[in-house]
């Protein structure tokens, strides 16, 4: 389960320096500007709080935050580009100046993308793969901005009934190619792209579980810095009991855990401050196996 290698790759970033990833696992922040997110007890739709909520994960040590105008959760409901923008451009103007890491937008929107790279965002992180607005890729390469390309299949309210795989990490890596294709044939080159297989997203949980037990296959494969998101997704709950996504952050321990020895580049967590703790563990635990084993 531990991966013997984690290259390192270097990721230019418009207006800052290069984000450094392999070097050790990063910590995403989530930050869901939206009213109905499936794994916070409480929303952050007031500006104010939202920004203060993103300065309190900086100081509690994310390494990027990521902000969401838009549930992508299953059977979510759309939003339009207007609203998700009056839920985000807030925020990322209020942070303006006020953080030292980057800041990615969670948009799979063209329009949106755009705006919020002109705020100030540095990563447009596209859950859809670039599979529901291709164009989103010319956004993308136009400002210098680096790219997160997810795997998924169908929108939120069908993703379930397509989660049928022969291999699933042979799949997944298939389809993530594909992404890959469509991002390079618009121009945004490659070293700007980290690629993040959708745990949760139109997968079984043994599917889910199976793309975390085998992530050095997906590694190998892909050949491109690994994003992996397992914070409170619902693949977990029926081994914790039923439990609630706001009461799944000992499982989504586990998940990160499991990441991290298996050469994770970053994951995308809700609870800060626990997850960073989690990683800096699992990271020791990572070296003493790599000197144990030369």
């Amino acid at each position: 389960m531990i991966s013997p290698t984690r290259r390192v790759y270097t990721v230019p970033l418009p207006n800052r320096e290069p984000l450094v990833l392999g070097e050790r696992t990063l910590v995403m922040g989530i930050l869901n500007v939206t009213p109905d997110s499936f794994a916070e007890a409480s929303r952050l739709i007031d500006p104010g709080a939202a920004i203060a909520a993103a300065q309190e994960m900086e100081a509690l040590g994310a390494d990027l935050i990521d902000i969401g105008g838009e549930s992508t959760r299953p059977g979510a409901e759309a939003v339009s580009a207007d609203e998700e923008l009056a839920r985000i451009l807030p925020v990322l103007n209020g942070l303006a100046g006020r953080l030292r890491v980057p800041i990615s937008v969670d948009t799979y929107k063209a329009d949106v993308a755009a705006a919020a790279l002109d705020a100030g965002a540095a990563i447009v992180n596209d859950v859809s793969g670039l599979r529901f607005e291709p164009q989103l890729a010319q956004v993308v390469a136009g400002r210098g901005a680096a790219l997160v390309l997810m795997h998924t299949r169908g929108r939120s309210k069908t993703m379930y009934a397509e989660a049928v795989y022969e291999d699933v990490v042979a799949d997944v890596a298939r389809e993530l190619k594909e992404s890959l294709l469509t991002a390079s044939e618009a121009g945004v080159p490659l070293d700007r792209i980290i690629l993040d297989p959708g745990v949760g997203f139109a997968k079984r949980p043994s599917h889910s579980y199976g793309v975390l037990a085998r992530l050095p296959e997906l590694a190998a494969a892909l050949d491109r810095p690994l994003l992996v998101g397992p914070s409170r997704k619902s693949f977990m709950r029926d081994a914790m009991g039923g439990r609630p996504a706001p009461e799944r952050d000992w499982g989504t321990a586990a998940a990160v855990t499991a990441a991290v020895l298996a050469g994770a580049h970053i994951v995308r967590v809700h609870a800060v401050a626990e997850m960073v703790q989690v990683v800096r563990v699992a990271e020791e635990i990572r070296k003493s196996w790599l000197m144990a084993h030369g």
